[in-house]
C-alpha cells in the first residue's frame, strides 16, 4: 500500500481473505512471514481449508429463525459464540496492540481467547481490561526444566480470568519452515534483523515466553505428565494437537483430570500432511464416538468461513478456534481488524444456522451435513494394517 494511499475502512472488508490481502499489504516481510509460514510443502494448511469445502450442508425449511442464539458454553463457562481464538506467539510483530489487542476484540463477543505461552506481552497485561466474565485459557508447553513451567503456572494459578490450562503437544521438536528459514537468511544478508513492533503501554516485565529459556521438553508421557500437572495446577486441562482418534481415546481415560482436547494439526506450522482436524474429528465419530459425551471436543485449523464453523459444530465440536486470521486482524487494522474478523466470522455462522433452520448452537448435528466425500479419506485401521 502506497503511502499516500488510505487504508479501507475496517467495516469495507467482507470476508477473511479480504483481511488476509489487507494485512499483507501493511506487515513488514518478518511479521507476513510468521504469520503465513507452515511447515514443508505446506500441505495440511491447505488441505485444514479445502476438507470443508467437500462437505455440504442439508438445509431444511418451515423452521422459524427469526431468533438464532449462538451461545455455548465451555467447561462450563458461558461464551457469546461458539469460536475462539487459538494461541498465537508474538501478537506484536503483527500490531503494537499485541495480545492486549486480541484480547479486546474477544471481549465484545465474550469469545474465549487462549493466551498463548509464547505471548509478546504479560498475562497480567492482557488481561487487564477484560470484560466482565471474559474467559481466558492459557498455553503451556512443558519446558525441559521442569521448574521453569511450575513457576509459569504458579503465576497463572492465581490469575482468576484464566480458567483452563492448554497443554499444546504437537510440537515436541520444531517443525521445518522452509519460508521463514529463507527470509532469515535475506535479512542477515542485508544487515536488518528486524525487531518487533512494541506497543507504547506494552509491560517490559519478563514475559512468562522469556522465563522460559530451557526450551519445550520432547520427553513427555501420558501417565508421568498428566499427573505432573494436575500436582501444580487445579485448573481444568484441555490437551491441544490431538491428531488420531487412539489419542482421543486415551484422553478420555484421564478424565476428569482431562476435561477437553483441541484436535488441531498446528495450523500446518508443525508436520507437514499431518491431518486436519475435521479428520480427527471423523476418526473419533467412527470409532470411539463416546469421547465426545466424555470430553469437551474442538477444533482449530484454517478456519475461512462461518460455514466452516457450523459444520465442524455440526460433527460434534464444542467450539472451533481461529489463529491467523487474528494476527491479519491485528495486521490490517488493530484490534479493529480482530474485531472485525470476529465480527464477519459470527454474521457468517449465524446466517448459515438460520439457513439451515437452526435456532441454537445445540441443535446443530450430523442430520444437517453430508461428509460421504470426507469419509473416503479417513482412516480405516483394518485396511491399513492389512486385516
Amino acid at each position: 500500500m502506497s503511502s499516500n494511499e488510505e487504508p479501507p475502512v475496517m467495516e469495507s472488508l467482507k470476508s477473511l481473505d479480504e483481511i488476509e490481502r489487507l494485512a499483507t499489504k501493511q506487515l513488514s516481510k518478518r511479521a507476513w512471514s510468521f504469520n503465513y509460514a507452515a511447515a514443508g510443502d505446506h500441505i495440511s494448511k491447505t488441505l485444514d481449508a479445502e476438507v470443508y469445502r467437500s462437505i455440504l450442508l442439508r438445509p431444511r425449511v418451515f423452521v422459524d429463525v427469526k431468533q438464532c442464539n449462538m451461545s455455548t458454553t465451555i467447561l462450563g463457562h458461558e461464551v457469546g459464540v461458539p469460536i475462539f481464538v487459538s494461541p498465537m506467539a508474538m501478537a506484536s510483530l503483527a500490531h503494537p496492540a499485541g495480545e492486549a489487542g486480541i484480547s479486546a476484540a474477544c471481549g465484545i463477543f465474550n469469545a474465549m481467547h487462549i493466551i498463548s505461552n509464547n505471548a509478546s506481552m504479560v498475562p497480567e497485561k492482557i488481561v487487564e481490561g477484560a470484560a466482565p466474565g471474559q474467559v481466558f485459557g492459557f498455553q503451556l508447553y512443558v519446558q525441559n526444566d521442569r521448574r521453569e513451567s511450575e513457576i509459569v503456572l504458579a503465576r497463572i494459578n492465581t490469575m482468576p480470568e484464566i480458567k483452563c490450562i492448554v497443554l499444546t503437544l504437537d510440537e515436541p521438536v520444531p517443525g521445518k519452515h522452509e519460508l521463514g528459514m529463507g527470509l532469515q537468511k535475506y535479512e542477515e544478508s542485508q544487515g536488518n534483523r528486524e525487531q518487533p513492533r512494541q506497543s507504547s503501554t506494552a509491560n517490559t516485565d519478563i514475559s512468562v515466553a522469556i522465563a522460559s529459556v530451557s526450551g519445550p521438553a520432547p520427553d513427555l508421557t501420558w501417565e508421568e505428565t498428566v499427573q505432573w500437572l494436575t500436582q501444580h495446577t487445579i485448573l481444568p486441562i484441555i490437551l491441544k494437537g490431538i491428531q488420531t482418534y487412539e489419542d482421543a481415546q486415551i484422553a478420555s481415560k484421564y478424565a476428569p483430570r482431562i476435561r477437553g482436547i483441541i484436535l488441531s494439526n498446528h495450523g500446518g506450522r508443525v508436520l507437514d500432511t499431518s491431518p486436519p482436524a475435521i479428520h480427527t474429528l471423523l476418526e473419533i465419530r467412527k470409532y470411539c464416538a463416546d469421547v465426545l459425551e466424555i470430553l469437551q471436543v474442538m477444533v482449530d485449523g484454517n478456519i475461512q468461513r462461518g460455514m466452516d464453523v457450523v459444520k465442524a459444530l455440526c460433527l460434534g465440536a464444542r467450539a472451533v478456534g481461529i489463529g491467523r486470521p487474528a494476527l491479519w486482524g491485528l495486521g490490517a487494522g488493530g484490534v479493529a481488524g480482530v474485531e472485525r474478523a470476529l465480527q464477519i466470522l459470527a454474521d457468517e455462522t449465524r446466517t448459515c444456522m438460520q439457513l439451515l433452520g437452526v435456532r441454537r448452537v445445540a441443535d446443530l448435528g450430523l442430520q444437517h451435513v453430508n461428509t460421504r466425500i470426507v469419509e473416503q479419506q479417513i482412516y480405516n485401521p483394518w485396511i491399513e494394517r492389512g486385516t
